[in-house]
């Protein structure tokens, strides 16, 4: 059995084939080219040089930067906004020739890591993309949880809880709404944190690599942001209550991150107690594919 997992990104579009054991078999990446009918040409290339390498696959998932609406049916949601109000899943269907199942990029990761990554045997996990965005996803019984609006999970548009005075007023997120996750939780708002307080730019990783170093306006950065995410986070706990949290994107790989926000999301929960393990994602880069290919299970 092949599956076929497409990780339908911002910049780029990866493909990749997973065996029946759940290992990547083959895998290629190309730009997105930043426009619909051009973005489906080159998922359907990819796809037919895959199957080239390993033989037709059973299945293909997507995953999106967004959504598909379960009512219309067309893609919503998505930071790449030319994919919004269009019948992405019927036309990659009819340029397949075969069914597609569609879901976003962090229930991709939420999935993957569920199924036999680092939220592997347990009931409930929560996972959260922070990356250039910033989402998440919810799976119970390995199994995603997108809810009747097909919304379930929706975290990077969530308004940041507890705000400090600093942090008011909100500013306006791309989707309409103001002080959305996405602004404080991403790595791009991590480097914008940097840029507002200190009136100078830094990728994210020589923020970190300064704050290790001893660069005390690096550190302060550094400190905001575990806060914010550990604040976020534990409005999902009193929620949800998961029994894993997994972070996957640019930020998981920050190393200093778990240990900063076991102290800040255990101070906001309603709860004596926090014994939820955060880990970082097992398969890294691979989620969003992995996931997508396994939003069909085995039968």
């Amino acid at each position: 059995m092949i599956r076929i997992g497409v990780d339908f990104g911002g910049t780029k579009i990866e493909a990749a084939a997973l065996d029946g054991e759940g290992q990547i078999v083959e895998r290629l990446r190309e730009a997105n080219p930043g426009s619909y009918d051009a973005a489906l040409a080159v998922l359907r290339s990819l796809i037919d040089r895959v199957e080239a390498k390993v033989g037709a696959a059973t299945s293909v998932g997507v995953g999106l930067p967004g959504s598909v609406s379960p009512k219309t049916g067309v893609a919503r949601n998505a930071n790449t906004t030319w994919l919004n109000g269009r019948p992405f899943r019927e036309d990659l269907a009819k340029a397949l020739g075969r069914p597609v199942r569609v879901a976003n990029d962090a229930n991709c990761l939420a999935l993957s890591e569920a199924v036999d990554g680092a939220g592997a045997g347990a009931n409930v996990v929560f996972a959260v993309i922070l990356g250039t965005g910033c989402g998440g996803g919810v799976t119970a019984g390995g199994r995603l949880i997108e809810g009747l609006n097909g919304v379930g999970g929706e975290w990077g548009h969530m308004p940041l809880p507890w705000p400090t005075g600093d942090e008011l007023p909100a500013p306006t997120c791309w989707c309409g709404q103001t002080g959305c996750l996405e602004l404080y939780c991403s790595g791009t708002g991590f480097q914008n944190d940097y840029r507002r307080v200190t009136g100078k730019t830094a990728l994210g990783a020589d923020i970190i690599e300064r704050m290790r170093a001893g660069d005390p306006e690096s550190a302060a950065t550094f400190a905001r942001y575990a806060d914010r995410l550990g604040r976020a986070l534990a409005v999902v706990v009193n929620i949800i209550d998961p029994d894993v949290i997994v972070l996957g994107g640019g930020m998981s790989n920050v190393v200093e991150l778990y240990d900063a926000l076991r102290p800040v999301i255990a101070g906001r929960i309603f709860s004596d107690v926090f014994e939820t393990p955060i880990r970082q994602a097992m398969h890294g880069d691979s989620s969003g594919v992995r996931g997508a290919a396994w939003l069909w299970p085995a039968t």
